[in-house]
C-alpha cells in the first residue's frame, strides 16, 4: 500500500461547477489563425504522401497552434486536468480530413495509443450496441454512462454529432472528491489505497490496482464501479460490508450536483481529460431516427510525455499494442 495522503489538496486540480458558473477559461476558441495552420499541415501531409494513420508529429506541422497545444498538455498534468477546444470547421472537411486532424492535433499532445486488440486508435462512440447484450460496452448504447476513468493518461473526445435531446458530458474533479472524503470521512481513507480486482470486458483476467495513489507528491485515481464488483466476482472474492460502505460513499460524493461540470459537446469540440485527475461521464439520451444524423463521438487515448511516474502497485495501461504496420510510419 502506498503512503496515504492526509493532507487536503490545494490548486487548480481541485474545482466544482460551481467554480465555472461565471468562468469558461477551459474553453479554447480555435482562432483563424489556428485553423489556417491546421489546414497548412493538411496541405504539407498531402504533398508529403502521407495519410492517416501512417504519420508523425513533424509531418503535420500545427507551427503557433502546435505550441498552444504543447501548454495545454501542462495544463492536463498540472493544471486543472481538462480542456476543450472548439470551432473546429467540420463542414470544410471531409470524414477522411477530420480524422487527420484529430489523430494530428493527439500528435502533439502525446502519443495515441490503441483502444483495443484490433489497434483501432479513432473509437466511435455512438448508439450502435444492443443494451441487453451484457458484452455491450455503454458508450455504445444511449444509456447514462457512470462516472470513470479509461486505461490511457488522457481521453479526448471529438463531437461529430449531437443527440436529438440529452447527452450532456460531465467531468468531477477527483481532488475534489479527495477532499471530501479526507475532511468528513477519513475513517475510510485506507479502503480506497488497497488493492481492488478490475475487470475487463473479454477474456483477460481483472487487473489488481487502488482506487487512489499518492506518488511523487501527486494523487491519482482510477474507477469504474461496475468493473470492481464485476472483478471481485470472477475472482470468487466479494466486496466485504465496509469495502462497499466505501464505495457507496465515493459515489454519494461523486454524484453530488455541485462537483459535476456539465458540458453540451457541439460538432467540432474536443474535450480532453487526464485520466488520473478527472473522472468523466455521459447522461442518457434520445438519439435521431436516421442513421446519418445520430450522435457520435471519436475518442482518442494519449499516452503523454510529460505524464506522471505511478507507484509500482497503482499499475497504468495506455491502450493496447499497436499493430506492426501501424508502428512502420
Amino acid at each position: 500500500m502506498s503512503t496515504i495522503l492526509k493532507q487536503l489538496i490545494t490548486g487548480p486540480s481541485v474545482w466544482t461547477a460551481n467554480d465555472y458558473t461565471n468562468d469558461q477559461s477551459y474553453i479554447h476558441h480555435l482562432s483563424q489563425q489556428d485553423v489556417a495552420n491546421i489546414n497548412s499541415a493538411l496541405s504539407a501531409l498531402n504533398n508529403a504522401g502521407r495519410s492517416y494513420p501512417k504519420f508523425n508529429q513533424t509531418d503535420f506541422p500545427l507551427a503557433q497552434f502546435g505550441a498552444k497545444l504543447t501548454r495545454l498538455a501542462d495544463e492536463l498534468e498540472d493544471g486543472r486536468g481538462f480542456f476543450l477546444l472548439r470551432g473546429l470547421p467540420l463542414d470544410d472537411y471531409s470524414e477522411d480530413q477530420v480524422h487527420t486532424i484529430y489523430y494530428g492535433i493527439g500528435l502533439h499532445l502525446g502519443i495515441p495509443v490503441g483502444q483495443n486488440p484490433r489497434g483501432d486508435i479513432l473509437g466511435g462512440v455512438e448508439n450502435i450496441g444492443d443494451p441487453n447484450d451484457k458484452q455491450t460496452r455503454v458508450y455504445e448504447t444511449n444509456l447514462y454512462l457512470p462516472y470513470h476513468t479509461d486505461p490511457s493518461d488522457v481521453v479526448g473526445l471529438l463531437c461529430l454529432r449531437q443527440a436529438k435531446r440529452g447527452g450532456l458530458s460531465s467531468l468531477v474533479s477527483v481532488a475534489a472528491i479527495y477532499n471530501q472524503l479526507l475532511s468528513q470521512h477519513p475513517e475510510y481513507l485506507g479502503l480506497y489505497y488497497k488493492t481492488y480486482h478490475y475487470a475487463h470486458l473479454g477474456k483477460d483476467l481483472p487487473t489488481p490496482s487502488p482506487l487512489f495513489s499518492y506518488h511523487q507528491s501527486k494523487l491519482s485515481c482510477r474507477y469504474l464501479r461496475q468493473y470492481i464488483e464485476l472483478g471481485h466476482e470472477m475472482m470468487n472474492q466479494p466486496l466485504c460490508q465496509v469495502e462497499r460502505e466505501a464505495l457507496d460513499l465515493f459515489d454519494q460524493i461523486m454524484l453530488q450536483q455541485e462537483m459535476r461540470l456539465d458540458m453540451m459537446l457541439q460538432p467540432g469540440d474536443m474535450q480532453f481529460a487526464n485520466n488520473y485527475l478527472v473522472l468523466h461521464s455521459r447522461t442518457s439520451f434520445e438519439d435521431h431516427t436516421a442513421p446519418e444524423q445520430r450522435r457520435k463521438l471519436l475518442r482518442l487515448w494519449l499516452k503523454m510525455p510529460n505524464a506522471r511516474t505511478l507507484a509500482p502497485e497503482f499499475p497504468g495501461r495506455n491502450g493496447f499494442p499497436l499493430p506492426t504496420d501501424l508502428l512502420q510510419k
